[in-house]
């Protein structure tokens, strides 16, 4: 077994005389606030030396009084100017070397800042104000969750099994075939979307499902689990997925039988049976509101549709807020109107409609699903400030924006308009 690598070479230059005592001070003081006092001295002094934000991601140099933006690069300026190496993210307590240009470990350093977090914990904990979740992530006492450490068992098993995998740039670890069963290419695709999502992966790889049903076989997210093990434990052949099929059919009728199914009602179905399977893992309990579940599926897929309806007499305007996991959008050629809406494209009128010369883009599909829509005489509301059915408009933004947004692309081209064909495209994005 080779020894294991270096960690950074810089951290040594800060360990001089006393360096423990200044990191435990930076830790009580600027990042682990375990206190009323502490958190408000944070508060009051945090900010930027060179633009005065109190966000954008601040460091502090480990070398001297300095506070700077990582996001702007103010701590980068400072640090290439006074040759100070080593600076300390002040909302998670990671050290970022700027020589190596990454956050590294140390070992000394590391259980420094696990020791000064549990105190911080212990402050908390005594005192008589209520700190909600999102105050304890912003003023820095930080999620009271346990690092993983190995139990001495798993380090005799690691010892006894050296072999290690290595994921390499052309490594094909993950990537297998599917069986069709049939006519199960739709499943196929939306499994193989699934088994490719990292916060999912790493979600089943890590083994945090609980199952709590009385018969596991019958648990999709334990099959799941079962399913990302097999695409990444780098066999080549060819998955044969018939458990996955017939949970599906047993949990989701209506997709029962051996005919072509809908990928996007699959997806849908899919998602549904594992957000019921998982109210039993740990984030599921945790949800303090019976209406919200704070599941994996939810975590990754569920974001907020705001829908607000304006009245065009007194232009009052009425919102609210659903939950959802996909957005279905029209392509041109669709049964509804489409025209052009990116800033200097051109259009056509073809048969009384608007069509896009071109290529359509996933922003012309969004702007607009989300433009304002008049919604005629026929369907009047009742306005709560003029007492009185009235017109209005009704527009629909998303307020809340998933970690993976799914859009289902519509089109549809006979003059029945049935569905010629139906896309579901994973999205990864940053919510704002």
């Amino acid at each position: 077994m080779s020894p294991p690598a270096a960690g950074c070479c810089h951290v040594t230059g800060f360990k001089v005389e006393n360096w423990k005592q200044n990191l435990r001070a930076i830790y009580q003081c600027f990042v682990w606030s375990g206190s009323a006092e502490t958190r408000k001295r944070k508060a009051k002094s945090c900010i930027c030396h060179m633009c005065g934000a109190h966000l954008n991601r601040l460091h502090s140099c480990l070398y001297c009084v300095f506070f700077g933006c990582f996001t702007k690069k103010h701590i980068h300026e400072h640090a290439k100017t006074k040759r100070h190496n080593l600076a300390i993210d002040l909302l998670y307590g990671g050290i970022y070397c700027f020589m190596c240009q990454d956050y590294i470990y140390d070992k000394d350093m590391e259980q420094i800042a696990k020791e000064e977090q549990r105190k911080a914990w212990k402050l908390q904990a005594f005192t008589p104000t209520v700190v909600s979740h999102y105050q304890c992530t912003m003023t820095g006492i930080g999620e009271k969750y346990s690092t993983w450490e190995p139990t001495k068992r798993e380090l005799e098993l690691l010892r006894h099994n050296p072999k290690r995998r290595k994921i390499t740039t052309n490594c094909t670890i993950g990537l297998r075939g599917l069986i069709n069963l049939g006519n199960t290419c739709f499943m196929n695709c939306i499994v193989q979307a699934l088994t490719h999502t990292p916060l999912l992966r790493d979600f089943f790889l890590s083994d945090r499902h609980k199952c709590e049903m009385q018969s596991p076989s019958s648990c999709l997210v334990c099959e799941m689990s079962t399913l990302f093990q097999e695409f990444y434990s780098g066999h080549r052949s060819p998955h044969i997925p018939y458990r996955l099929l017939h949970l599906v059919w047993t949990h989701a009728r209506h997709l029962a039988g051996y005919e072509q199914q809908d990928a996007h009602e699959f997806l849908i179905a899919a998602l549904d049976v594992l957000h019921r399977h998982c109210k039993g893992d740990d984030n599921g309990k945790k949800a303090n509101n019976p209406n919200h579940c704070n599941c994996i599926i939810d975590q990754i897929f569920t974001g907020g549709l705001q829908s607000d309806v304006t009245c065009q007499v007194c232009h009052g305007v009425s919102t609210t807020i659903d939950p959802f996991w996909d957005i279905s959008l029209d392509l041109p050629g669709s049964s509804t109107p489409f025209w052009p809406l990116s800033p200097g494209s051109d259009g056509s009128v073809v048969n009384g409609e608007s069509h896009v010369s071109g290529t359509t883009t996933l922003t012309d599909c969004l702007r607009r699903f989300t433009r304002p829509e008049h919604l005629g005489s026929s369907a009047k509301i009742k306005c709560s400030g003029c007492h009185s059915y009235q017109e209005s408009t009704k527009q629909l933004t998303m307020k809340k924006l998933p970690i993976v947004a799914c859009f289902h692309l519509k089109a549809f081209t006979d003059c029945l308009g049935q569905s010629c064909f139906h896309m579901v495209t994973p999205i990864y994005s940053v919510a704002s």
